[in-house]
């Protein structure tokens, strides 16, 4: 108690050394006031050694509010995005420890990365900003909150408009988040929308309507993705809409094209087979899982889990499809 004690007395010198430099140099606050902006630095790199990292945080405003006044917006953006990764590791630990919390400092954390986000996009800085605000999503993911994340990965997206790759990857943690929400209608749309995107702006062959390279990849996933949630909604003809169809028609027995190459062609083979299974004969539990196990090295960890999840809806129907 001393110690935070000794600390809270350095702070509030350090916040009325500022204020007096203000008022006394007030004509020449742009040569007085960077050095004084440094005081609340070195104290933060103290606390912060210390592990007093709300302390700290508190000392990284205060060096926004002084970068704002000097006019230096990427010092204040750094400041706040140091004060809000302080906020946030010092969440992390009282949930380790499993402490008693109204999440002040979460709540702080987001204050400040909203804060900082806005700077950058006044710099003109979206890339910059997309970053923080994925930084966020991740990390509210990690501490069980996809919920709250997804808004976080959608402005992420929105503000990746110039460059694509980096978009999609943003929708994609969207429909992970939406997965883990268990919004599967809200993520089959997410991937529908990110399979269009890639076909509207990705690198294409000459010629043709077909994407390429890292944009093929990314269709390849959504469409692999798309036919799983299919297969765990089981939406009635009425309700499935036209791109839905159209995409389990394509994997139906019938139509499927037995001569294309690559990793893929195996993957949609066994999904299109077991989509006529469910769709024309009785279902057969046991055939799913031999599928199931066939299909677990090619899948990612998140289709794998989908899968899973066809399975035990065969088995144990729940009811909660479309």
């Amino acid at each position: 108690m001393a110690a935070e004690g000794d600390f809270l007395a350095r702070y509030r010198a350090v916040s009325n050394k500022l204020k007096k430099t203000v008022s006394l140099f007030a004509s020449s606050v742009s040569l007085i006031f960077p050095s004084a902006c440094a005081l609340p630095g070195q104290l933060a790199k103290e606390l912060k050694q210390q592990d007093c990292l709300q302390y700290a945080a508190f000392c990284n405003l205060a060096m926004a509010r002084c970068e704002q006044t000097l006019f230096n917006a990427p010092g204040e953006a750094l400041a706040l995005t140091d004060a809000a990764r302080l906020f946030l590791s010092s969440e992390k630990e009282i949930k380790a420890l499993q402490a008693p919390s109204f999440d002040e400092h979460l709540q702080a954390a987001l204050n400040c990365y909203s804060f900082a986000i806005k700077v950058y996009i006044e710099m003109n800085q979206p890339v910059m900003a997309a970053s923080l605000c994925l930084e966020l999503g991740n990390a509210l993911k990690e501490m069980n909150r996809p919920g709250e994340a997804i808004v976080h990965f959608q402005r992420a997206a929105e503000l990746q408009t110039q460059t694509p790759i980096e978009a999609l990857l943003s929708m994609g943690e969207i429909a992970t988040c939406k997965i883990l929400t268990r919004d599967y209608d809200g993520a089959l749309s997410v991937f529908t929308e990110m399979q269009l995107m890639c076909q509207e702006r990705g690198l294409q062959l000459p010629g043709t309507t077909s994407p390429i390279g890292a944009f093929l990849d990314i269709v390849a996933k959504c469409e692999i993705s798309r036919v799983l949630l299919l297969m765990l909604l089981e939406p009635p003809p009425q309700k499935l809409l036209p791109e839905h169809a159209q995409t389990l028609e394509r994997y139906a027995w019938e139509s499927f094209d037995p001569h294309s190459q690559g990793r893929c062609s195996l993957i949609f083979n066994c999904l299109g087979e077991s989509v006529l299974q469910m769709a024309c004969q009785e279902k057969d539990t046991e055939s799913l899982k031999s599928l199931q196990t066939e299909l677990w090295p090619f899948l990612t960890a998140e289709q794998n889990h989908l899968l899973h999840l066809v399975v035990l809806e065969q088995i144990a129907p729940s009811g909660q499809g479309i």
